[in-house]
């Protein structure tokens, strides 16, 4: 592994392959015509993608503006199998040769559509940025024909929705250490890079045998300005209320992160997403219930009030009572978390979780809250209850 000019973790390797996990849309003359003239304010001859002069992707790495370069390719990586898919393309688990790395390899078709291509530049440019434990470790990316190809961490236990279902939630002590890095990864997004993640939640924190937890999916966080950001999108499933309310009509703050962090708290240490299918009819239903009900607690049969009370500073209906990093950080909570000393309970714990999961499959699929788009202005309204 060797250092490129100015990058802290940029792998600089060689050769030139071409990918054999898709068919890809060759960009050839040919292709350069309506509806795909459009690719070419982008895409050069020589297959170079531009990102309005923040990046540019090749066959062999990604060079940022910033100086940093990650050179890595597809000759030298060798699939083994796939972690999962969705509506961002698929995550694939690959060994990188020369290093004899494990890698998570996310593969992302590019389309006629100016956010994909926002929320791929997004991805990038956090996660080359982002040197801190609690956010996983970027390796380099690429492009080759149709395809951007980004590799990073691999975090062996998957995400916290794998894991949570194991004996109806996370005990206490587990609960505390997955909040502490989660309020520290968020933290350093906002104090050192001025990020609003904008979809946090179980699906997009990792974890591995080691009892690490970790922070991924950064394509729709938003850069903050003047401590506001304005575009509204993520999950709303785990949204503040302020966000679902405001649609594009208005500015948030980072308070809005520490909601969904706190739904997500709740969902790890219950076992099951606060708002669930079986108690709302429609999901118009249960985003009303966000905005107009209170929050429930954590369980008070396996939580002690410190871990209630922790949650439920992050739950407040007004975004500026609720705590920021550094008072959550101070709470009795987990002020006095140990992360050294609770690894190896931690690496049990997930160890034991991710082995329930692997014989359990049908409680992931049980425990994942619905999907839900953003509602059109007219029912809206009618669940904000507006004139």
């Amino acid at each position: 592994m060797t250092k490129t000019n100015g990058s802290s973790g940029g792998l600089s390797l060689s050769g030139r392959g071409k990918p054999q996990f898709t068919k890809n849309l060759k960009l050839d003359q040919g292709d350069l015509s309506p509806p795909f003239a459009n690719f070419a304010k982008y895409v050069d001859p020589s297959g170079r993608l531009y990102f309005a002069g923040k990046a540019v992707l090749h066959a062999d790495g990604v060079d940022f503006s910033s100086g940093n370069s990650y050179k890595i390719n597809m000759a030298e990586l060798e699939l083994r199998e796939e972690l999962g898919k969705g509506q961002y393309g698929v995550v694939q688990k690959v060994f990188h040769k020369p290093t004899k790395v494990i890698m998570a390899m996310k593969e992302i078709r590019l389309e006629l559509d100016t956010s994909k291509l926002n929320q791929i530049l997004m991805e990038l440019d956090v996660l080359h940025k982002s040197h801190s434990p609690y956010i996983v470790e970027f390796y380099g990316a690429f492009f080759i024909e149709s395809c951007v190809y980004y590799c990073m961490e691999y975090m062996d236990a998957g995400s916290l929705d794998w894991l949570f279902p194991y004996k109806g939630g996370a005990p206490e002590d587990v609960l505390k250490a997955i909040s502490y890095s989660v309020v520290k990864g968020l933290k350093f997004l906002k104090e050192e890079l001025s990020i609003i993640h904008r979809d946090v939640k179980p699906t997009n924190v990792l974890a591995n045998t080691k009892g690490q937890i970790k922070l991924c999916d950064f394509g729709v966080s938003g850069q903050l300005i003047q401590s506001l950001a304005k575009t509204n999108i993520g999950c709303q499933s785990y949204m503040a209320p302020e966000r679902i309310a405001l649609a594009d009509t208005g500015a948030y703050t980072v308070a809005s992160d520490v909601w969904s962090f706190g739904i997500s708290c709740l969902e790890v240490g219950s076992g099951q997403y606060p708002y669930p299918a079986d108690r709302y009819d429609s999901i118009y239903a249960q985003l009303s219930a966000i905005i107009h009900e209170s929050p429930p607690d954590l369980p008070a049969d396996r939580f002690s009030p410190d871990a209630i009370d922790f949650v439920q500073s992050c739950l407040q209906k007004d975004p500026t009572a609720r705590a920021t990093y550094p008072q959550l950080l101070e709470h009795r909570f987990i002020a006095d978390f140990d992360e050294q000393a609770f690894a190896p309970t931690m690496a049990a714990w997930v160890s034991e979780a991710l082995a329930w999961h692997m014989s359990h499959p049908e409680a992931h699929v049980a425990a994942n809250p619905p999907k839900s788009s953003l509602l059109p202005n007219s029912l809206r309204d009618m669940v904000f209850r507006r004139a």
